[in-house]
C-alpha cells in the first residue's frame, strides 16, 4: 500500500504543485487589495470644527446646531435655557470625497459657504497609508446691521474666511484623533491692534463607548501673536448617540459661534469663569441621487 501510494504521487506530482500555486496566488491578491479606513468619526463635525468625514454622493445632511446661554448666568435665565443661537445648514456630496455646505446663523445672522475634499484616505494592504487628509476652506458674511450706516460701508468688509487641512488617525476601532492647522482671515477687524489674519492648531478625538454612543473633545489653540490676548482658545467636550436615522451630538463649550471664524478666533468664554454654554447638534442625512452600481 505505501508503494502504491508513493507511485500514485509521483504519477500525479502536478497536485501538490497547483496546490502551491494556488496559494502562492491567494496571497499575491490579499497583498494587491487595498482595505480604506472608514467610520474615522461619526459625523462631518467632532463637535464646533469639520471632522475628515464626507457626505457620499447624492446625499443631503441637514444639519441643526444650537446653543444655548451661559450656564452661569444662574437661575434667572435658567442657567442658559431662556436664551438660544441656532444655526441650520445643509451639507451635499457633489462627487466622490467632495462636499459642498451651506448655512445660516443667528449669531451675528451669518451666512456661511464651504468646500471640503478629501484628498486622501486611511488604508492598509498594498496600498498603506497612515492618515485621512482633508482640505477645507470656508467663507463667511456678517448680516448684522452697520454700527455706523450713515458712513461709507462695504460688503466687502463682511467678510470672513476659513483655511483648514484635518489630518485624522483611526487608531482603532474604539480611538480616533486628529489634528487641523487653521487660518482666519478676517477683511476687518475692529482696532489696528487686530491682526486681519489668525492662525490656529487644533485637536480633537473621539472614544467609543459603545455601538452607539462615543466621547468627543475638541480644543483650539490660537498661536502668539494672533487674537489670543483678547480671546479665550475654544473648548468642548460631549457625546455623539446615533439612534439609526439621526445623531445626537451633545456638549458644553466655552464658544458660542458655531462656524470657524467664531469659535477658533473669537471665543469669549473664560472657562475659569464659568463662562460655558449646554449645546447641541442634530444630522439628518437623506438620499437625494442613487449611485450607479
Amino acid at each position: 500500500m505505501l508503494l502504491l501510494g508513493f507511485s500514485l504521487n509521483l504519477s500525479n506530482p502536478t497536485f501538490a504543485q497547483d496546490d502551491l500555486l494556488k496559494m502562492l496566488e491567494g496571497e499575491v491578491v490579499r497583498e494587491k487589495e487595498v482595505e480604506f479606513v472608514s467610520a474615522t468619526f461619526k459625523t462631518t463635525r467632532i463637535i464646533h470644527g469639520q471632522s475628515v468625514e464626507v457626505i457620499a454622493p447624492g446625499n443631503l445632511n441637514f444639519l441643526i446646531q444650537h446653543r444655548f446661554g451661559k450656564i452661569n448666568d444662574g437661575f434667572q435665565e435658567f442657567f442658559g435655557l431662556d436664551q438660544a443661537t441656532i444655526r441650520l445648514g445643509f451639507e451635499y456630496g457633489i462627487v466622490k470625497n467632495l462636499n459642498i455646505g451651506i448655512g445660516r446663523s443667528s449669531f451675528q445672522k451669518t451666512y456661511d459657504g464651504y468646500l471640503k475634499y478629501k484628498m486622501l484616505q486611511q488604508s492598509s494592504g498594498k496600498q498603506n497609508f497612515p492618515m485621512s487628509v482633508v482640505l477645507y476652506t470656508g467663507m463667511a458674511m456678517q448680516g448684522t446691521k452697520w454700527v455706523e450706516p450713515d458712513r461709507v460701508n462695504y460688503t466687502s468688509s463682511r467678510m470672513l474666511y476659513s483655511f483648514q487641512v484635518l489630518l485624522a488617525r483611526k487608531f482603532s476601532n474604539a480611538l480616533s484623533i486628529q489634528l487641523m492647522p487653521s487660518m482666519i482671515h478676517r477683511n476687518l477687524v475692529e482696532t489696528v491692534e487686530d491682526q486681519n489674519d489668525v492662525f490656529a492648531i487644533g485637536a480633537g478625538g473621539r472614544l467609543k463607548i459603545s455601538n452607539r454612543i462615543s466621547f468627543n473633545a475638541e480644543y483650539y489653540y490660537q498661536l502668539p501673536g494672533s487674537n489670543a490676548d483678547k480671546t479665550y482658545n475654544s473648548v468642548a467636550i460631549g457625546f455623539d448617540i446615533e439612534t439609526g436615522g439621526h445623531i445626537f451630538q451633545l456638549h458644553v463649550t466655552n464658544s458660542k459661534g458655531m462656524i470657524e471664524p467664531y469659535f477658533i478666533s473669537q471665543t469669549a468664554g473664560d472657562i475659569s469663569n464659568g463662562d460655558l454654554y449646554f449645546g447641541f447638534n442634530i444630522n439628518r442625512v437623506f438620499t437625494l441621487r442613487k449611485q450607479k452600481q
